[in-house]
């Protein structure tokens, strides 16, 4: 399992893309893996035949834990490298009784080709295995020991809920701490009011685990069960509904300038091989009032509040199997054309997994576009950590009504369309986001020629 960011401790294994026996290519795509911050498609390291898969779809296991085996050397594939790895993989489902850290150990040696006897390693840890176990460990104090049985991603999940691991029963091998025992402990505190968690009442308060009420299906009805993606994206949402107090502000705007400075330089575009939408357009005119307006572009942290210092766009990318969004950093920074080759470049790779988890962090205010799909107007869900979100609608001629330099009023079709601002009222006032919005539309109704 590769390591796909610092903050990324596990992945699940989505779909294997080549079955054993296939050859495959070094950089071919040779699996795909989800993990709790983007999918990707992960290429083999090495030119050679799958021989031996070890970790199924739908199972997630942490980082550098060893996936599967390419054979390089096809003189190599005779019937005693696959006695050698039947053996591994027997070493390894023997394991299913020992503690984590025995299993990582095992996967090491593994991968760096040690040979592993089934029979003695299964009875007979090593004094290392036997350590990082916690034998030995007598004199540890209650809090050290359960520290010493569970994961860096455990002791994370604790520490953002604010869960001290020895107050937690462990149900993993040999009293280990596990994900789900911390999710269920931070699960029961909610529900009885906190008395399970310490600190209740502390900002990181709502930073829990969802759990989702169960349903009976009816006769004829499909079950599955959610993917990784999906599952998370419920989960930010209602999360995001928790911590925010949502409120929501539109304003209708002319795209009339837009149209005639796209139809000025459309032939300059297509020399460049670019193509600028309306997007691209709302993108530059949001971050320059981003650095104008500095309450939009920050975030809350417990009873303090983060200006950031740079403007990084996310825009949400729509996928056949969920929504991604990907960011485009220091946007203030960035010319129309270089906004528009960002925003389409990450989208593309969004749509064929080939974005890096840096891609999607460090996102400081998000814009989405339902307005392709003909949404008139959207009351978007903020990003956490960020307080503001905007939603852009379809842009579409209606009837106006204009008034010319003597008086008179006619009623004209115009490109209109509403854009909505998301904002967490703990923070931003709708002065505040009333001002922004009127500032983005400024921008885009007297858009000059170049920019």
């Amino acid at each position: 399992m590769p390591q796909m960011g610092e903050s990324i401790t596990e992945g699940t294994v989505s779909i294997w893309l080549k079955k054993v026996g296939d050859t495959v290519e070094r950089d071919e795509p040779i699996m795909e893996i989800s993990t709790d911050k983007v999918d990707a498609e992960i290429p083999s390291p090495t030119a050679g035949v799958l021989v031996e898969v070890l970790v199924a779809e739908g199972s997630t296991v942490e980082v550098g834990t060893v996936v599967g085996f390419v054979e390089t050397d096809p003189s190599a594939a005779s019937a005693a490298a696959a006695s050698a790895r039947e053996a591994d993989s027997t070493a390894i489902a023997s394991a299913s009784a020992w503690t984590e850290a025995e299993t990582v150990e095992l996967h090491e040696r593994v991968a760096a080709g040690t040979p592993v006897d089934a029979d003695a390693t299964a009875d007979e840890p090593t004094e290392a295995i036997r350590a990082e176990a916690g034998e030995g460990r007598e004199h540890e104090s209650a809090e050290e020991r359960p520290r010493h049985r569970s994961t860096p991603l455990v002791r994370r999940i604790a520490e953002e809920n604010q869960v001290q691991l020895e107050e937690v029963e462990g149900t993993g091998r040999g009293g280990r701490v596990t994900k789900d025992d911390v999710l269920r402990y931070v699960a029961r505190g909610a529900s009885d009011g906190g008395r399970h968690r310490r600190g209740a009442g502390a900002p990181g308060d709502f930073h829990t685990h969802v759990e989702h009420p169960e349903v009976e299906p009816l006769p004829g009805d499909h079950v599955e069960a959610m993917s990784r993606m999906t599952s998370l994206i419920a989960e930010h949402m209602v999360l995001s509904r928790r911590i925010s107090a949502h409120v929501h502000s539109y304003f209708d705007v002319d795209y009339s300038r837009l149209d005639q400075v796209r139809a000025s330089n459309e032939q300059g575009w297509r020399e460049q091989g670019v193509k600028v939408t309306y997007t691209a357009f709302i993108a530059r005119a949001v971050a320059q009032a981003l650095r104008e307006h500095p309450r939009i572009n920050a975030a809350i942290s417990g009873s303090k509040v983060i200006y950031r210092g740079d403007v990084n766009l996310g825009v949400a990318v729509a996928l056949d199997w969920g929504l991604i969004v990907p960011v485009v950093r220091k946007a203030d920074e960035l010319s129309l054309v270089g906004l528009a080759n960002a925003i389409a470049d990450l989208a593309k790779r969004a749509r064929t997994k080939k974005l890096s988890p840096a891609e999607v962090e460090g996102g400081t205010f998000t814009i989405t576009n339902p307005g392709i799909f003909g949404t008139t107007l959207g009351f978007p869900i903020i990003n956490q950590p960020q307080v503001a979100i905007l939603a852009v609608g379809a842009v579409e001629k209606r009837p106006v009504v204009i008034t010319d330099e003597f008086g008179n009023d006619a009623i004209i079709a115009r490109k209109r369309g509403f854009l909505a601002l998301g904002y967490d009222h703990r923070l931003v006032n709708g002065a505040d986001a009333d001002r922004f919005l009127a500032r983005v539309k400024e921008i885009l109704e007297s858009f000059p020629d170049s920019a």
